[in-house]
């Protein structure tokens, strides 16, 4: 029986010395017979009187706690629950606090000693009493707290001396360099010093007690610094004199007649290497019949750079013929593209020459690569060669524009690496190529 709802009425009838018949009511302030009046017409009239024994049957039988839903597991007899509901722990109380918070006695300790807003609390640093929500404030800003420092230096201190630490004595603070500005933590400030750009530097020709920064020493002692021993600026004329910047004025005046003859010799010494050079280069540049036989030497050291370096190594350029279309081959010896690290690449690259307003576009002269086999028995050599028939589509074979660098065409996967090992086409540390077109 739960002990929110009263006991049930029970209706007993028993026997009277009166003729009418009597009931029976139990109830928990007592229980109480009642029997109507026969001998009144309008109205029933009841006599009520206590029943010890209903009454002790009633409050003889066992109810549940009405907390049971919450976890109390107390049955019991029904004149045992008003004693236990004054003790129950699932029972509600107000804080005795008046904090007016209504809480069960199972919580109230825990209430009472950690969140109750109207306890009192004693901070353990500073021993002072707070109230709870004043302490709940004051946790984590108490200024007698031991704290570690928050630049993580593993100083452990007072948080009311925290701010001084951490701006004045922690060393790892972060702190400005008074030279470049920048940032760094304090620690590392002195080895910054030795390669801060900004940090003042006496200058190696002790010319002036003034330090000078040291990104601008080069700078200074190259074109500034008047203690320098410089070289006469008609050293290329052949000038050998060398002095103090300071004095070098001195000098240039003093010498004029010889500077003067000095640099005529020079201009007609670079002329005579001009024309030389433009002979040169005319025989170099002129092919008449549709080949061009170009060696590589230090192919050893070349191919070394190619495999860092991926060097492209372009030939001096050259025509198909005398009026001719204008082109250079070029190679990478540890290959390009798709045969790179593992090939011999091929390319031609079309040229702008001096006829090309006179010549048919696109370019469609068949073209043929070979790389020799040196074997000193030409009847043992196996040259290697492929060839091709310009698409007039491609944009490699149109005409070329001032100023664009041309693209080339040609084979990335040529010849293996491991091929030219072999055979004699590697000799005397050099390979030879040929590039031919078929002239119509």
């Amino acid at each position: 029986m739960s002990s929110s709802a009263r006991a049930s009425p029970r209706m007993s009838s028993r026997n009277s010395s009166r003729k009418a018949s009597t009931t029976s009511l139990a109830t928990p302030n007592g229980s109480y017979r009642f029997a109507p009046n026969s001998s009144t017409d309008s109205a029933v009239q009841l006599w009520i009187y206590p029943d010890s024994d209903l009454q002790a049957e009633v409050m003889n039988s066992h109810v549940r706690c009405k907390y049971y839903k919450e976890g109390c597991r107390w049955v019991d007899k029904l004149h045992n629950l008003q004693a236990h509901l004054d003790v129950c722990r699932y029972d509600t109380v107000p804080c005795p606090n008046q904090c007016s918070d209504v809480l069960s006695r199972l919580s109230l300790d825990d209430h009472l000693e950690f969140s109750c807003l109207k306890r009192i609390v004693i901070c353990e640093f500073c021993n002072q009493e707070f109230p709870g929500d004043a302490f709940d404030m004051h946790v984590g800003n108490c200024q007698y707290e031991v704290v570690w420092c928050e630049n993580k230096c593993g100083a452990k201190l007072e948080r009311r001396y925290l701010n001084n630490h951490m701006r004045n004595e922690c060393h790892k603070r972060t702190i400005k360099c008074p030279y470049c500005s920048k940032e760094f933590v304090y620690e590392t400030l002195q080895t910054h010093q030795y390669q801060c750009p900004r940090y003042p530097v006496p200058c190696p020709n002790r010319c002036d007690p003034t330090k000078i920064p040291r990104e601008e020493m080069d700078i200074h002692v190259q074109e500034l610094c008047p203690s320098a021993t410089v070289s006469c600026q008609f050293k290329h004329a052949g000038c050998t004199h060398k002095s103090p910047r300071y004095s070098m004025d001195r000098h240039i005046d003093e010498n004029t007649k010889s500077h003067l003859q000095l640099m005529c010799e020079l201009v007609q010494k670079q002329q005579s290497q001009i024309t030389q050079l433009c002979n040169a280069l005319y025989s170099v540049t002129q092919v008449t019949d549709g080949t061009f036989i170009w060696k590589i030497t230090d192919y050893k050291q070349k191919f070394i750079e190619s495999i860092y370096k991926n060097t492209e190594i372009v030939s001096e350029p050259f025509y198909s013929t005398r009026f001719g279309y204008k082109m250079a081959a070029s190679v990478f010896l540890n290959g390009n593209g798709s045969g790179e690290g593992k090939y011999l690449s091929v390319y031609i690259k079309i040229l702008q020459g001096e006829y090309d307003n006179i010549l048919e576009w696109p370019f469609l002269l068949p073209i043929s690569f070979t790389v020799f086999d040196q074997n000193s028995d030409s009847e043992k050599r196996a040259n290697i060669t492929e060839s091709f028939v310009p698409d007039p589509t491609w944009k490699h074979f149109q005409k070329p524009v001032k100023d664009v660098d041309q693209l080339g065409f040609g084979y990335p996967k040529f010849v293996s690496n491991e091929v030219m090992k072999t055979r004699d086409y590697i000799k005397g540390d050099s390979i030879i190529l040929r590039v031919k077109m078929m002239i119509f």
